[in-house]
């Protein structure tokens, strides 16, 4: 049982010396929505959207022999 209790006191000591050395650039406020999103695509570097090659129609099938 002792060993159990010092694994979660080590972890959870590395979790926070984690959390501490990275400083701001960790944002642990949930999800952005709007002007707060801190990924944003510039729009000269979003690829523009292809247009869809159109395919000839295809003819009608023929109806089944009566």
């Amino acid at each position: 049982m002792w060993k159990l209790a010092l694994g979660f006191v080590a972890f959870a000591a590395l979790a926070l010396f984690v959390i501490f050395k990275a400083g701001d650039s960790v944002d642990m406020g949930g999800e952005k929505h709007g002007s707060e999103m801190s990924h944003e695509v510039e729009p000269a570097k979003a690829a523009p959207a292809a247009p869809a090659a159109e395919a000839p129609a295809a003819a009608p099938a023929a109806p089944a022999g009566k």
